[in-house]
């Protein structure tokens, strides 16, 4: 039987990532729906316990930052975004969820936080939750529904708390009227708790990438790199191949490997080759104009459970650049194996690479990705959106 339609939602509660601290494909898809909705963003502390390294310092002092300062910092992050409709908040939260009581505590200081904000916003109220770690909210906030946009397999995640998030992962699920997943294998994880999810791949912006709009007046650190440059960006953590990079490395006579991004506990060995360059965090801004000094983009992630699960947003932004892009064969790749060189051995992937930098991009590979026409964050918008006016989603 067809589940009865819901009422369209006039506003959004949003769980993700912090705004603007990295463009996530929740973030993308909301800017699309910013101009049709009042949001609410909660930023959250996240899915990775406090330990003591320098990393987890940082990120503790800005969150104790952004707590203490929450009312200035929704106005100048709301007026930043130059839209009237998108309000960013900062609970206060305990940062473990391992115990029941850590949980309870956490539901407690969340709901008596937002409850006030979100019965001032247009009613009725959708909840959007990219995290696990809200599990214990439905039920406990005043929202009509709540969707579960299912984006990774945090269980899996190197240097989480795997079974913590295994556990929450499933609760939400269960308790979720909605699931949206951005992969197959999400969509078998969600299968195996007795529910459904409906498919959202990931959307990208062509005009933001195609390399006649991108503009390379201004200078970039990638400037002062010697030879040729082969490009990765992304979290550089021990999900990518590290044999894959040795063998490229050995190989690479004029050129260079920039890994551009976050570290978090990557493989020493990688680091200390002589010609990586680990750049750090990148401006997503000045992406575009990295690649347009790119020769190759690669993804070399190695074959685990967390990247067989994964929808690379970088994937769709390196096609959407025009250049050579080299890959390590995974499930995220299979629908566009015409576009760009999949391997699946160090060899393999150091010979395509090696390859594309004399002979850049097949002809037969750029025809190929005019799909991405139909891959835009305002379609990929649409396809939520009519997620929010359907009833509770089925059991398996």
């Amino acid at each position: 039987m067809i589940a009865p339609r819901s009422p369209m939602p006039a506003s959004l509660l949003v769980f993700s990532d912090d705004w603007g601290r990295h463009p996530s494909s929740c973030q993308h898809l909301i800017r699309q729906l910013l101009p049709h909705y009042k949001v609410l963003w909660v930023n959250t502390i996240g899915t990775r316990a406090p330990r003591c390294d320098l990393a987890t310092m940082k990120r503790v002092l800005e969150k104790v930052r952004h707590w203490t300062t929450a009312r200035r910092l929704t106005r100048e992050t709301a007026a930043c975004d130059l839209h009237h409709n998108l309000t960013v908040v900062n609970p206060r939260m305990w940062p473990w969820f391992s115990r029941g009581l850590d949980r309870r505590l956490n539901s407690w200081l969340l709901s008596g936080q937002l409850n006030p904000l979100i019965e001032a916003l247009p009613q009725p109220v959708c909840a959007v939750t990219t995290l696990p770690i809200t599990a214990d909210l439905p039920g406990k906030l005043s929202v009509e529904k709540w969707v579960y946009y299912c984006v990774d397999d945090f269980g899996e995640w190197p240097g989480l708390d795997g079974e913590t998030l295994r556990r929450m992962d499933g609760d939400m699920v269960r308790r979720a009227d909605r699931i949206v997943s951005v992969s197959e294998h999400l969509q078998d994880m969600v299968r195996a708790y007795g529910r459904s999810s409906n498919l959202l791949t990931h959307g990208v912006d062509l005009e933001v990438w195609h390399g006649d709009h991108v503009d390379i007046s201004d200078a970039s650190p990638v400037d002062l790199i010697p030879g040729r440059r082969i490009v990765f960006w992304g979290v550089v953590d021990r999900r990518l191949n590290s044999d894959m990079l040795m063998e490229l490395s050995q190989r690479l006579q004029d050129g260079s490997i920039l890994l551009i991004g976050p570290q978090q506990d990557p493989d020493e060995r990688i680091l200390n080759l002589p010609n990586v360059y680990a750049l750090g965090s990148q401006p997503f801004s000045a992406l575009p104009a990295i690649a347009k000094r790119s020769d190759v983009l690669i993804m070399p992630y190695a074959d685990l459970p967390v990247t067989r699960a994964m929808q690379p947003l970088k994937l769709k932004e390196y096609m959407a650049t025009g250049k050579p892009v080299v890959v390590s064969s995974l499930p995220a790749v299979a629908d566009w194996r015409d576009c760009v060189d999949v391997t699946l051995t160090a060899k393999g992937f150091a010979d395509a690479v090696l390859t594309r930098l004399e002979t850049s991009t097949p002809p037969s590979q750029l025809t190929a990705r005019t799909r991405l026409k139909r891959e835009s964050w305002h379609a990929k918008a649409a396809q939520l959106e009519e997620v929010f006016g359907m009833g509770q989603q089925e059991r398996v």
